[in-house]
């Protein structure tokens, strides 16, 4: 049966791999649908198999899709040893979305509004209907990024009626002024607090920041509808708002604790979290691949490294700092943005294939020190073994998604992005406390963001203002190897930025002077790139003119993607096979826009 009709028509409440840690959730017990609504903790119960769903963190083991660094390779942050990922460029055999999690969520809902009316208070009832309707926002919202019209439901469906089953797409308007509607009652009755990892408003605020910006700017600049883009980034910052205003969160932690710490319980830059403990079998991979003893094939691109803000607040090409054009790592460090040097290691290394710079983000500061003094990472930092905890929400998100949604509404007649705004979001955000290693190795906190001198940068899209563009650089250096790189390009309708033949610096990594640091890699498999774009190759008698960005001479460029007949990047087809199952059933399953119907 195909995954469209897999309905959970009976329900369990899923347990997280037996770990009440995981935030914080109370054991589990399988209900039924006769015996599951006679209590709240029974609701709590039924709501909590969600939470995977949509706070992946880490993952587990090496279930890592969706998760950072591993989930999100596919964007011009990435270079790959090799052939690089292309975009979907045919319709495939047999592929649709889900609406499994939909219709247990819509059973949730039914089943509070008509059979525990008595059993709830007021304010608890008002509570778990605004943590379900979040939950079906949040899942719509997902589906309609991927797909646009989708079919949709506020009911429970019937396995026998074929008329709801079958229904065509709902356009993606009406699906989302419906996600809208749900958001706005979760924002207005969800607690305030609901204990320690439980989904509170602040939490639901926060996603509804980050979703709400995506359908603002998707609607701004693909399909051009302004009425829509400004209800939703009004919506952006309203949630964003209300995160802020709380006084319950701040920019107090230096940026690779963020992501390396095994106990993120009451930290305020961190609205919700994922908690790992090997002790009830819950671990993760991520920091594995960070620990400098992994074989990679992917790696920072040298279009990553150069967008790097320099510490005047200038872009490279015209900053202040002397010899802001070295791009050597250990002179990186000491010139760019402090997370440069918190996201990188200082020097070169062989194993990483694809950039010859590993992404350290994801390992603790000790364990670097560690792998360089004993040559090998502790156990805990190989294989399946990581235990570090995953800041799933982020304040410094909120900060981003809120200022960004007045730069663009501000073009649509609201009013300005004052100096204030920027003041306590991107400036509150460079203002971070910097790590001692970081200190002692040079690094300094860059200058703020003025909108009296804002950077010129050489390379700016001219479609883009100099201050959005440099709100979209702090996302970049923010939330790079994240979760938002390849959203935040198509919610921006610029995919473009990924067509390796327009830009070459797609194909390349880190700067190298192999002669001094790796000149074992001095093979007629290399050629580096100068700052002017100029490729050399290894020809056997120039091995003193191997310095530059390291481009593997295997590595190849995407295919196209972009104004090909029946190809569109920024929306998945739907498969063959259903298109045809649909028909066969009289009734008519339209391809996703952009794409050929049979």
């Amino acid at each position: 049966m195909k995954l469209r009709y897999a309905f959970i028509i009976s329900f369990l409440a899923l347990a997280f791999a037996g770990c009440k840690k995981y935030l914080d959730r109370p054991p589990l017990t399988a209900l039924t649908d006769e015996t599951a609504w006679t209590s709240e903790d029974n609701v709590r119960m039924y709501a909590n198999k969600y939470y995977t769903d949509f706070f992946i963190g880490y993952g587990t083991l090496t279930n890592y899709d969706s998760t950072p660094l591993m989930g999100y390779r596919f964007s011009d942050d990435i270079v790959n040893l090799g052939n690089q990922e292309n975009f979907t460029r045919s319709v495939p055999n047999s592929a649709i979305w889900s609406m499994t999690s939909l219709r247990s969520m819509n059973i949730m809902l039914d089943r509070i509004e008509t059979r525990m009316k008595g059993v709830l208070s007021d304010e608890a009832y008002a509570h778990w209907m605004g943590i379900g309707r979040f939950f079906r926002g949040f899942r719509y919202s997902q589906l309609v990024f991927a797909y646009g019209d989708v079919p949709y439901y506020d009911h429970v469906v019937s396995d026998v009626d074929f008329d709801d089953l079958y229904k065509p797409r709902t356009p993606r308007n009406e699906v989302m002024d419906a996600v809208y509607n749900d958001f706005k009652y979760a924002l207005e009755n969800v607690r305030l607090d609901d204990g320690e990892q439980n989904v509170n408003r602040y939490v639901v605020a926060g996603f509804v920041s980050r979703i709400a910006l995506y359908e603002g700017t998707w609607q701004k600049y693909y399909y051009k509808n302004n009425d829509q883009a400004k209800k939703f980034l009004e919506l952006a910052m309203e949630a964003g708002d209300m995160v802020m205003s709380s006084g319950k969160y701040n920019i107090v932690t230096e940026y690779r604790a963020l992501f390396t710490s095994k106990d993120l319980k009451g930290n305020k830059d961190c609205i919700l979290y994922r908690h790992y403990d090997a002790a009830v079998g819950v671990t993760h991979s991520i920091a594995t691949n960070s620990n400098l003893a992994e074989s990679l094939i992917f790696g920072p691109s040298t279009d990553l490294i150069k967008s790097y803000i320099c510490t005047d607040g200038k872009a490279w090409q015209n900053s202040g700092v002397g010899n802001a054009n070295n791009f050597e790592i250990t002179n990186l460090i000491k010139t760019r943005d402090p997370r440069f040097e918190a996201s990188f290691y200082r020097k070169p290394q062989a194993r990483n294939k694809g950039s010859l710079l590993y992404i350290i983000k994801f390992l603790p500061r000790e364990i670097e020190k560690i792998v360089e003094d004993q040559g090998a990472p502790p156990t805990e930092y190989i294989s399946t073994n990581n235990q570090t905890d995953c800041p799933v929400l982020r304040y410094a998100e909120v900060l981003l998604n809120w200022v960004e949604a007045k730069a663009e509404l501000a073009s649509l007649g609201g009013a300005a992005v004052s100096q204030d705004d920027l003041d306590h979001t991107i400036n509150k955000i460079r203002d971070r406390p910097i790590a001692a290693e970081a200190t002692a190795r040079g690094v300094v906190k860059t200058a703020h963001l003025t909108l009296a001198a804002l950077p010129n940068d050489p390379n700016r899209d001219p479609g883009v203002s100099q201050l959005l563009w440099e709100i979209r650089r702090e996302r970049r250096m923010e939330f790079a190897f994240e979760y938002s790189r390849i959203g935040d390009l198509e919610r921006w309708h610029k995919l473009d930025y990924m067509d390796t033949d327009a830009n070459p610096d797609l194909l390349s990594g880190s700067w190298v002077n192999f002669p001094a640091e790796l000149p074992a890699l001095i093979t007629t498999d290399l050629s580096v790139v100068s700052l002017d774009g100029q490729i050399t190759a290894y020809n056997g008698a120039n091995a003193s003119a191997m310095q530059g960005f390291y481009r593997s001479r295997s590595n190849n460029g995407r295919l196209p993607f972009l104004n090909q007949v029946n190809v569109n990047p920024y929306l998945s087809p739907v498969g063959k096979v259903q298109i045809d199952d649909y028909a066969a059933k009289g009734y008519q399953l339209k391809q996703t826009e952009g794409w050929p119907q049979n």
